[in-house]
């Protein structure tokens, strides 16, 4: 009698070799990780985050504290009162030498001043903690501390480009996931309303919407909403083209068959098969959401007073530029690196789930 051989769902290779499955995901994760410039930029995105989203619970000073004897000082690993005492010698004695060899009588009430300050200081160093402090970054014209001020501009600039990438990603996969699935006028009626928008200057658009609406506590939710509502065209089109390649697969025309409607052929068969390409756009989208809304503080159109983003910290920090370079270096460099990172991130992201990358690497 003959011995069945018992069934297995051991995958084998030609040579009748067991192979051990990967997942399309398990595959990508290790695609990235031989990325050395993507895995960096993962680690540094990751240590953004933890600083910016946990800034309340690390030992840094409150973004919102001014002191004016701190007005201005550059970064130093000394006690806050020991190098504001040395700014204010160092005026004091310009200021005498002024008087004395240029003859400038209207330089006594700034001397008076600066006299008054020193002593000032001099009996509160020892006493007053807040002369304790240590600005590693300087302080601003306020004489608030640049690294809290760094951090909390970075909370800001990141919560507008996560959530104005999130909003303009559903309203886009929708939008083109629709218009590629049915087709016929709702299609042709997206795509129309899709090419008039790219004929609009976009950042022109955002400007008009920012300067038309109030300023004031709801800003930031104007601005990511403003941004979000130019920014959804190109990952619909990217969508749209996704769906339109897939509708008519083998798997989709089963579901079909089983009686599956389009609302769930859409949203639990079409989408998750595009959601690589999804996040990869996603990805690279994220830095020119903080890219505009950085253009757009700068311009003074952007996040208002108390709160800053990198924008306003730039701005401000361009004004006084030649005399406190650090106040534009530290959100600059801060932004830059940043957004580095999110681009070499989102390039290892759409090197690592490309499906030809496979035979390319």
């Amino acid at each position: 009698m003959p011995i069945l051989e018992k069934k297995t769902d051991k995958a084998t290779n030609e040579f009748n070799q067991y192979v051990k499955p990967v997942s399309l995901w398990a595959d990508a994760w290790k695609r990235l990780r031989r990325n050395q410039m993507a895995v960096i930029g993962m680690w540094i995105v990751a240590f953004y985050l933890v600083v910016t989203c946990g800034a309340g619970a690390l030992p840094f000073y409150s973004y919102t504290d001014q002191e004016t004897l701190h007005m201005n000082l550059p970064p130093s690993l000394k006690s806050a009162g020991i190098v504001a005492l040395g700014q204010l010698e160092n005026r004091r004695r310009d200021l005498k030498d002024a008087i004395e060899k240029s003859g400038r009588s209207d330089l006594k009430t700034d001397l008076e001043r600066v006299n008054a300050e020193v002593v000032q200081l001099k009996g509160e160093i020892d006493s007053n903690p807040i002369h304790k402090r240590v600005y590693i970054f300087g302080t601003d014209y306020l004489g608030r501390d640049m690294l809290s001020r760094t951090i909390n501009g970075g909370q800001i600039s990141i919560m507008i480009g996560l959530i104005g990438t999130l909003t303009a990603a559903c309203i886009g996969i929708i939008l083109g996931a629709l218009g590629g699935y049915i087709g016929g006028w709702l299609d042709n009626m997206i795509g129309r309303f899709v090419d008039l928008m790219y004929s609009l200057p976009y950042m022109l658009i955002v400007i008009i919407i920012m300067s038309m609406l109030p300023t004031g506590s709801n800003s930031i939710f104007v601005l990511f909403i403003a941004i979000a509502m130019i920014s959804w065209l190109t990952i619909s089109r990217v969508v749209r083209g996704q769906v339109i390649s897939l509708k008519n697969s083998e798997f989709v025309e089963a579901a079909k068959s089983m009686g599956a409607g389009s609302g769930r052929i859409i949203f639990r068969h079409l989408l998750p098969n595009s959601l690589g390409i999804i996040i990869i756009y996603a990805t690279l989208q994220f830095p020119s959401f903080i890219m505009s809304e950085s253009f757009l503080s700068f311009l003074g159109l952007g996040v208002s007073a108390p709160r800053a983003s990198w924008g306003t910290l730039v701005s401000e920090g361009v004004q006084g530029m030649q005399l406190y370079p650090w106040r534009l270096l530290v959100p600059g460099i801060a932004m830059t690196i940043f957004l580095f990172a999110i681009n070499f991130l989102g390039d290892g992201l759409r090197d690592a789930l490309d499906p030809q990358s496979k035979n390319r690497s």
